[in-house]
C-alpha cells in the first residue's frame, strides 16, 4: 500500500446542497442588531452591501440550501477536493493513530476560499452587481474574489492588511494578474483609512479596519457590493461543502474520525469541514471531539469575551455576538495573516459556548516546526494559518503514542504555503518570533466593547 492513501470522489458524488448549522442548534443563535438603534437587523438594512440570495442565507435555518447550476460548474475545477490518510506522517510520529487531512490547496487561488468568493460573486452578478469591495489578511480571500470576479466580469476592489501586503508580494500579484486593484490598509483612499493614519501613520493594519475600509466603499455606491470571506454565516454555509465531501470519502475509507481538527481566524474552514459533522452529532448521531486552533498572538475564543461587538474597528458593521478581543484590538504582525481578526464567526462562537467545540492556542514558532515536519513527510508545505491545524494534529496523535490509544484524526489542511515562502525563509534564518498582544491594550479593546445587547 502506498505511504500516503488519497480517497477520491467523482463529480458525479460532488454534493449538490450545501449544509446550515443554524437548522440543528439546540438554542437560536443571538440576532446581529442594528449598529444605530440596537435593534434586530432587517433583510433591508443589509441590502446595500449586499444581493438578495446571500441576505437569505445569512438569516436562514433551512438545513440545505442549493448549490446553483453555476456555481457547480466552476466547483468542477477542482472539487472535489482530495482527503488523504497521512501514513508517511504517522510512521514518523511512531503513532497509533491514523491521520487524514481533507487538502484544500488544490483549488486555483490554492486554499478553501473561492468556496465562497465563487457563489458570492454569481449572486452579485444575478443581482446586477458590477463592483466588489473587500478586505483580506494574508491574501488567500483577496485572491479568491479576485479569481471569482474575472469569471463573473466583476470589478474587484481589495484591501489587504498593511502587515501581509508588504510580507506577501505574490499574494497581491495574483490577484491583480486576475484584474483586481489592491491598495494597502490602513488606506487614503477611505474616511476610515485616512483616520486610521492620523492617529498611527506606522499601523500595521487589521483586518478590522481594512473591513471598515471595504464597507465603507461599497455602503458609498449604490452600484458596489461588499463581499466578506469569513465570518458570516452564508460564508460559513459555503464552506460546509468541504465537510459534506469529507463525510462521503472517510466513508469509502471504512473509518469515521474521533478527533476533527481546523485553525481558526475568522472561522470559515474550520466551520466548513466541522459543522456537517456537528450537525450529525446534534441530531443524534456519532459524538466526535472538535478542536479549534487559534494563534496564541490572536486568541479570540481562548481569551475573548462572549459579547456583542462590531466587526470593524470604524463600527460601520451590525452588531454581533461573538467571542470578541473588541473591534479596536490590533494584533501584532505575525506571519499568520489570515488568523489576525478580532473576532470569531458568530457560529463557531455559538458552537463554543454551547460546549460542542473546544479551542487552544499555539505559537507560530512551534506551528512552523509542525508545518515542516508534515511537509518532509507528506510532500505539501501548508500555509502559516494551516500549520496552526497540523500542529494539534501532531500534538493529538504525540498523546495517543503516549497513551497506547489509536485515534482517528482527521483535520483541515485549509491551504499551501507557496506564496509564503517569505515565512518559511525566516523560519530557515532564525528570524522567526513568537509575538504576544499587549495585555493594557487587550484590557482597553475589551473594556470598548458596546453595552447595546449586554
Amino acid at each position: 500500500m502506498s505511504d500516503q492513501v488519497k480517497y477520491l470522489l467523482s463529480e458525479k458524488d460532488m454534493p449538490t446542497h450545501w449544509y446550515n448549522l443554524a437548522a440543528d442548534f439546540p438554542t437560536p443563535m443571538a440576532p446581529p442588531l442594528h449598529p444605530g438603534t440596537g435593534k434586530p437587523i432587517t433583510g433591508a438594512d443589509l441590502a446595500a452591501i449586499f444581493p438578495p440570495a446571500l441576505i437569505e442565507q445569512e438569516v436562514s435555518t433551512k438545513r440545505e440550501i442549493d448549490i446553483p447550476g453555476p456555481v457547480l460548474d466552476i466547483y468542477r475545477l477542482w472539487r472535489p477536493s482530495p482527503l488523504m490518510r497521512a501514513r508517511r506522517l504517522e510512521k514518523a510520529l511512531q503513532t497509533p493513530a491514523k491521520i487524514y487531512f481533507k487538502y484544500e490547496g488544490v483549488s486555483p487561488t490554492g486554499s478553501h476560499k473561492p468556496n465562497t468568493a465563487v457563489p458570492q460573486a454569481y449572486y452579485n452578478k444575478s443581482a446586477g452587481i458590477h463592483k466588489l469591495s473587500t478586505e483580506t489578511g494574508a491574501g488567500q480571500w483577496g485572491s479568491s474574489l479576485a479569481f471569482a470576479g474575472s469569471l463573473f466580469g466583476i470589478e474587484v476592489v481589495v484591501f489587504m492588511v498593511r502587515v501581509s501586503f508588504n510580507q506577501k508580494p505574490y499574494r497581491r500579484a495574483m490577484m491583480e494578474a486576475f484584474g483586481a486593484s489592491v491598495h494597502a490598509s490602513p488606506s487614503k483612499e477611505t474616511d476610515s483609512g485616512r483616520a486610521i493614519l492620523a492617529n498611527s501613520p506606522d499601523s500595521p493594519g487589521s483586518l478590522g479596519i481594512a473591513i471598515s475600509e471595504a464597507v465603507e466603499v461599497a455602503a458609498k455606491d449604490p452600484r458596489t457590493n461588499y463581499a466578506l470571506g469569513s465570518v458570516l454565516n452564508h460564508v460559513l454555509l459555503h464552506q460546509s461543502i468541504i465537510g459534506l465531501e469529507a463525510m462521503k470519502q472517510m466513508e469509502h475509507a471504512g473509518d469515521e474520525p474521533d478527533i476533527l481538527i481546523g485553525c481558526t481566524g475568522g472561522g470559515s474552514n474550520f466551520a466548513g469541514l466541522v459543522f456537517p459533522y456537528l450537525g450529525r452529532q446534534l441530531r443524534g448521531g456519532r459524538k466526535v471531539h472538535v478542536i479549534a486552533v487559534e494563534p496564541t498572538a490572536c486568541p479570540s475564543l481562548t481569551r475573548g469575551k462572549f459579547a456583542y461587538d462590531f466587526g470593524d474597528t470604524a463600527h460601520l458593521t451590525p452588531l454581533v455576538k461573538m467571542h470578541t478581543l473588541g473591534s479596536t484590538f490590533v494584533p501584532p504582525g505575525f506571519h499568520a495573516g489570515g488568523l489576525r481578526y478580532h473576532g470569531m464567526a458568530p457560529m463557531v462562537s455559538h458552537a463554543a459556548h454551547l460546549g460542542l467545540i473546544d479551542a487552544v492556542n499555539r505559537q507560530q514558532i512551534s506551528c512552523f516546526e509542525a508545518g515542516l515536519l508534515f511537509g518532509k513527510a507528506e510532500g505539501i508545505l501548508p500555509a502559516p494559518e494551516a500549520t496552526h491545524a497540523v500542529r494539534v494534529a501532531i500534538d493529538e496523535a504525540i498523546k495517543c503514542r503516549e497513551e497506547g490509544v489509536g485515534k482517528t484524526i482527521l483535520f483541515n489542511l485549509s491551504g499551501h504555503g507557496h506564496f509564503d515562502m517569505q515565512a518559511y525563509m525566516d523560519f530557515h534564518d532564525g528570524k522567526l518570533q513568537d509575538r504576544t498582544y499587549d495585555e493594557k491594550e487587550l484590557a482597553m479593546a475589551l473594556a470598548g466593547l458596546p453595552s447595546v445587547g449586554a
